[in-house]
């Protein structure tokens, strides 16, 4: 087969119909896919990651709000072998953790094939490769290109496409509708009489945001939800969770919290707030529901600021009628609704990935599939499982890669080749 391939440099990469990848293909470069670039560079294993985007980390470039932080502290968000710098604040920035990330691939030399849109990808049995379809499309042209590899690494995430809900008479409705990954500050909605949908916390911080910018937002609190506070007594509240985790049952780790939160909050269900009967941490676990970290809305909602309202029954015109029989003058709403993972739609595999587009095995064995098939980012524990697993990725990889070339170690590149014949 090595007679049937060509070398090809970087400049005519993408008008290559067929590309043979020394290495596994990487399906997207937000955090996760960097993190396993990463650790297979540090593995000497060649690799090529795909984007459908312009750049790294396109959620948080393109469909985050400006006043987005790190819910977390910096140091359950770094990725691997590479910590925040020291400057940073224990909450950095969009800005910041997007000059992180860039810093990061600039650091382990991953250079993402942008604009790379997958189509397809699926495993064939008869070569034992993975067969990898994109389009590319540009201002002047639309490539089609085949990328041929054994190893498949699937890291288009959890948040992948926005959730749109099917509410009656939304489509009809006459004022602005947007998604919360459209939302970037309450500057245009100063005056407006806001309904945010969703009560996570994207929507808490969008609620937060347009109150702050003297719009008149009120929050649909559909279900019940775990507000926590982001601190207590100057402490990480997620911090001092994990503390907790190592020494107590999780029972009693939500049995605790809960008496914190409620001597830091006070009574959050007076306010329209109701809590789920499974604790924080348990319901976390289970579903991968986060609670929600308090930084400000709260305080919103108790002066009157953030209106907190039930679930809708449908809008008619300007109006939202809600399940109690309210009925409320709405001039736009946000829909801060969630995102889904898309891997149903390219990845043609039924044994790994369930309908949802999330792995079948549960954390924490979620990351490894057959035929050379991964999973990174998909454990709904945050950037810190998504680097637990581009490790273990890169470290299974990297053993078989090593067996079989026997290289010495030193820095390698990655390595495309030009397929001459389209079967295999």
């Amino acid at each position: 087969m090595e007679n049937m391939f060509r070398m090809v440099g970087h400049e005519d990469f993408a008008s290559r119909r067929c590309i043979w990848v020394n290495g596994p293909v990487i399906v997207g470069a937000g955090p996760a896919g960097l993190a396993t670039a990463a650790c297979l560079r540090e593995q000497n294993v060649p690799f090529v990651v795909l984007e459908r985007a312009e750049c790294v980390a396109s959620l948080w470039q393109n469909r985050t709000y400006d006043r987005l932080k790190l819910h977390l502290p910096k140091q359950f968000c770094q990725l691997p072998k590479m910590p925040f710098p020291d400057d940073f604040p224990e909450y950095p920035t969009k800005r910041q953790f997007i000059q992180y990330l860039e810093s990061y691939a600039k650091r382990f030399e991953i250079s993402p094939e942008f604009n790379e849109c997958v189509q397809s990808a699926r495993f064939d049995e008869t070569s034992g490769l993975w067969r990898v379809k994109t389009v590319s499309t540009t201002e002047s042209s639309r490539n089609e290109v085949e990328y041929i590899c054994r190893w498949l690494v699937v890291a288009t995430g959890e948040n992948a496409e926005r959730v749109i809900p099917e509410i009656d008479g939304l489509n009809e409705f006459s004022g602005e509708v947007i998604h919360a990954c459209d939302y970037k500050s309450g500057d245009k909605f100063a005056g407006k009489r806001v309904l945010v949908v969703g009560c996570g916390n994207s929507g808490m911080e969008v609620s937060l945001d347009l109150a702050n910018h003297f719009a008149m937002p009120s929050m649909v609190v559909r279900s019940s939800v775990h507000v926590l506070p982001r601190e207590i007594v100057g402490k990480s509240t997620f911090q001092l969770a994990v503390t907790m985790m190592k020494w107590l049952p999780l029972w009693l780790v939500d049995k605790l919290l809960l008496i914190l939160a409620w001597f830091v909050l006070g009574n959050i269900e007076k306010y329209g707030l109701k809590r789920p009967e499974i604790g924080p941490m348990e319901l976390k676990n289970e579903k991968g529901k986060t609670p929600v970290l308090d930084i400000g809305a709260l305080e919103k909602i108790r002066s009157g600021q953030i209106k907190v309202v039930p679930g809708i029954k449908g809008f008619n015109g300007k109006q939202v009628e809600l399940v109690n029989g309210d009925r409320l003058d709405v001039d736009s709403v946000v829909l801060a609704t969630g995102y889904r993972s898309n891997v149903p739609s390219w990845l043609q595999e039924s044994q790994f990935f369930s309908k949802n587009g999330f792995p079948k095995t549960p954390f924490p064995n979620s990351w490894k599939g057959k035929s050379g098939l991964y999973a990174v980012g998909f454990t709904r524990r945050g950037l810190s499982g998504a680097s637990a697993d581009a490790v273990r990725i890169a470290q299974d990889i990297g053993s078989v890669w090593k067996l079989e070339t026997k290289q010495p170690r030193k820095r390698s590149t990655a390595c495309h080749r030009r397929c001459i014949s389209q079967q295999f």
